[in-house]
């Protein structure tokens, strides 16, 4: 199929896509780069535009637009949809999401991204949501049920776009039998509430048997995410903490002042909750369109993997304190250290978020299952590190007290890493 893939009403690229395989076999004409999606930037090369190397780029970023192969019990939502592979459904809707405004546009066609975006036309939900989150095994037949934003989810976890009151929601269910993803998001949400972190707000909701997520889109028609995972291929750094250095000053030289601190709010949270899943496509920036200027640091998001989830063990207490900075995995207590001022963080107002926390698991109890001695673990387990972190800030305070009344050692730059990396034991 010869189609030009659009931004909103402008030109990007003239292309030839072969449906049947997911890749773009040519790419004809190059109108308007800077319109691209941010990741093709860096390899586009002026002298050779149909070059492997961005054709390759090309496939490899719209493909990752689909439904990826690791979608938990991918092959009955397949099934489900009657189709053979996620990449047939990218077709279905002219590759258009939620999260950002490009689609690809035939040749032939006068159509308008006002005539097809999800975020102003309406879209049918009901079948795709059945198809991915309940247990029966119906089969889609009608096929305006498969032109919807829900072709183009990532993630592992099952999920669907639903309409409400003209707004957009994402509902997301638990990994296989795992139960625990939405409560986690919910109380990530509850954190954030707290303590004043942007963030995406996450409810709780059930469909047919099962407990859900629910969380409005945070992209607008005039707005797309670009990842961390985007930006860092730009930057071209090593897996190290300097990247994450590097990625502050980026963010700081595109006209993000605070980006420091919500990124550092979220690995706050991260610290907290004990998200171990925090991968460099699940935060990022939010970009205007229209003028591609970089507006703000993306609200935190995606934090379902989070109090062991994985670990779990009715007899034992078993922790995995780890998370990820970046490409590396790291321990939490040493993730916790790029936090340059710590003592900005009330920690008085999550006194109850454990009693909180209990009395939301066992208002859902009925339909998870969970025993009394489980939700009495994740409760002790986030306790732990409330007061890990609370005991942190004194030590923050203690020294710097120390300091400027009976004087003594002055970490270098007030930094809060060389504070902790002096005087706690960790």
């Amino acid at each position: 199929m010869k189609c030009t893939l659009m931004n909103k009403n402008k030109e990007v690229m003239l292309t030839e896509y072969d449906s049947a395989t997911g890749v773009f076999t040519n790419i004809y004409d190059v109108y308007n780069i800077d319109y691209a999606p941010y990741i093709l930037k860096s390899f586009y090369k002026n002298e050779d535009v149909n070059d492997t190397s961005l054709r390759t780029n090309l496939s490899e970023w719209f493909k990752g637009r689909g439904i990826p192969s690791w979608r938990d019990k991918l092959d009955l939502l397949l099934h489900r949809l009657n189709i053979n592979a996620p990449c047939e459904l990218l077709d279905k809707a002219f590759g258009l999401s939620l999260s950002d405004q490009y689609w690809l546009k035939p040749v032939d066609s006068n159509i308008k991204y006002e005539d097809i975006n999800f975020f102003d036309n309406d879209f049918d939900y009901a079948e795709f949501m059945e198809a991915s989150l309940s247990k029966n095994s119906k089969m889609i037949h009608n096929a305006t049920s498969l032109k919807t934003p829900n072709n183009t989810t990532d993630g592992m976890l099952k999920k669907a776009w639903i309409i409400e009151d003209g707004t957009r929601y994402l509902l997301k269910g638990g990994y296989k039998n795992e139960t625990l993803q939405p409560f986690n998001e919910v109380l990530a949400s509850e954190i954030c509430k707290r303590l004043g972190f942007d963030h995406v707000e996450y409810t709780l909701d059930t469909y047919k048997d099962m407990v859900v997520s629910k969380c409005p889109c945070f992209i607008t028609k005039d707005t797309e995410l670009i990842t961390c995972n985007q930006i860092r291929n730009d930057m071209k750094k090593n897996n190290t903490v300097e990247d994450y250095e590097e990625y502050i000053k980026k963010l700081e030289s595109e006209g993000i002042k605070d980006a420091r601190e919500k990124i550092e709010n979220m690995y706050i949270l991260d610290f907290l909750i004990m998200n171990e899943d925090r991968h460099l496509n699940n935060f990022g920036i939010i970009r205007d369109v229209n003028t591609l200027k970089w507006l703000d640091v993306a609200p935190i998001f995606d934090n379902g993997q989070s109090l062991n989830i994985e670990y779990y063990d009715e007899e034992e207490m078993h922790i995995i304190g780890e998370g990820k900075l970046f490409y590396e995995v790291k321990p939490f207590d040493e993730i916790i250290k790029v936090v340059k001022d710590i003592k900005r963080i009330d920690i008085s107002k999550l006194e109850d978020i454990p009693e909180w926390f209990d009395n939301l698991l066992h208002e859902y109890q009925d339909i998870t299952g969970y025993s009394d001695n489980r939700i009495n673990k994740l409760c002790i387990l986030l306790n732990r590190q409330i007061n890990k972190l609370k005991k942190l800030i004194e030590k923050w305070l203690e020294v710097n007290i120390n300091f400027f009344f009976f004087g003594g050692h002055k970490p270098k730059n007030d930094n809060f890493r060389d504070i902790i990396e002096i005087y706690v034991d960790w």
